[in-house]
């Protein structure tokens, strides 16, 4: 049975005080240099060694942890200038990789919310309408006040993200009973690892068929594909022009994405476009599973948000030398899917409509800390 978490928010223990948590806490070790730290994993993001988003967000929040338990502060609000000082560099090595952002201002908004609650300001914030989240611009807190469990306090808080990050993809999978029936058939496009453990998990109990686009040039479908059929589940592959062809017989689209942005839009994998325009015209229901550590509060319309360039090699090879000076070709990697085009958002909190994300948003991050 998947338990529904609000996202930022932790039970207390009894008789835990403002002064800080009574019993295990977690003392901090000597102060050190932390911008080693940032460097290392600036360099493991740039030379792309890290496979998958989740593993890029359990590698910056560790790094975080870090930055708490070894760095040279003495309030929030240097420990908050700290965090944004040291994480620029690993945004900067691959600022395609929003994940990264969004985990910063996720420990960003745990040390504001462990700040407030040391100076007895409780978490009515939580319970905010929608004008006052909008009109609450140009307010700013006094982080300046050194509280000595502060420190403590946000470690513990991390850890408990930490957690909260390995069991994401089984809160996930574990809704996928309540969206896939027998007898259906899937569509989804390439390869994305939290559908892939969705429809393992409903192939669990439920007989379907998985219909594959290969995800051109790259053609990880068939990746897919083949893992897929290993856990005896029927599958066929499909090219992304076939998408349209085969859509009159699809059940239901299910499909990842790189990144959830502000508006409920989706910065998905190229062809994501295609298949969800396809999917409205034959009034076909798109499922995006997603944890929540991609929702990132950028909007399509700024700079760099969905746009990425790589060579077009896969496409067009240098070996056809005749044809390279002739033409300019562009290999773009994401497709922007407007949030209209989205049914239903599968995230390891539950499923929610693109409408809802703005509350999301407000749970998870600061407005202060949108710009990082």
């Amino acid at each position: 049975m998947l338990v529904r978490a609000v996202p930022g928010r932790r039970s207390r223990h009894v008789g835990e005080g403002c002064a800080g948590r009574a019993g295990g806490a977690v003392m901090p070790a000597v102060l050190v240099d932390v911008s080693e730290m940032a460097t290392a994993l600036a360099g493991r993001l740039g030379r792309g060694e890290m496979s998958g988003s989740g593993e890029v967000a359990t590698a910056t929040a560790g790094l975080l942890r870090r930055i708490v338990a070894h760095g040279r502060w003495s309030s929030a609000g240097e420990l908050l200038e700290l965090i944004r000082t040291e994480s620029r560099r690993v945004i900067a090595a691959d600022p395609s990789e929003t994940t990264v952002g969004n985990i910063i201002r996720r420990v960003m908004k745990i040390v504001r919310e462990e700040y407030s609650r040391l100076r007895g300001c409780g978490e009515e914030g939580d319970q905010d309408s929608l004008h006052k989240l909008l009109t609450s611009g140009g307010q700013s807190e006094d982080l300046s006040e050194t509280l000595a469990p502060l420190r403590t306090n946000v470690i513990e808080a991390v850890n408990e993200l930490l957690l909260e990050l390995d069991g994401m993809q089984d809160n996930i999978s574990v809704q996928a009973l309540d969206h896939i029936h027998s007898n259906e058939v899937i569509m989804t496009l390439g390869r994305s690892a939290a559908v892939e453990a969705f429809l393992r998990d409903a192939a669990r109990k439920r007989s379907f068929q998985v219909i594959v686009a290969e995800g051109a040039p790259y053609c990880q479908g068939h990746d897919l594909a083949t893992s897929l059929s290993a856990a005896g589940i029927e599958t066929t592959v499909i090219t992304d022009a076939a998408i349209f062809a085969v859509m009159s017989r699809v059940n239901k689209v299910i499909i990842g994405t790189k990144t959830i942005l502000a508006n409920g839009g989706l910065r998905a994998v190229i062809g994501a476009h295609t298949l969800a325009l396809a999917a409205r015209h034959h009034s076909t229901p798109l499922i995006v599973c997603a944890a929540m550590y991609k929702l990132c509060p950028q909007f399509p319309n700024e700079e760099n948000t969905v746009h990425k360039f790589v060579s077009p090699q896969e496409v067009l090879p240098f070996t056809e030398g005749e044809i390279l000076g002739k033409v300019s070709a562009y290999c773009p990697v994401f497709d922007y899917v407007p949030p209209e085009l989205i049914t239903l958002f599968i995230s390891n909190i539950g499923g929610n409509a693109p409408s809802y994300i703005y509350r999301l948003m407000s749970e998870l991050y600061n407005p202060d800390d949108h710009q990082l």
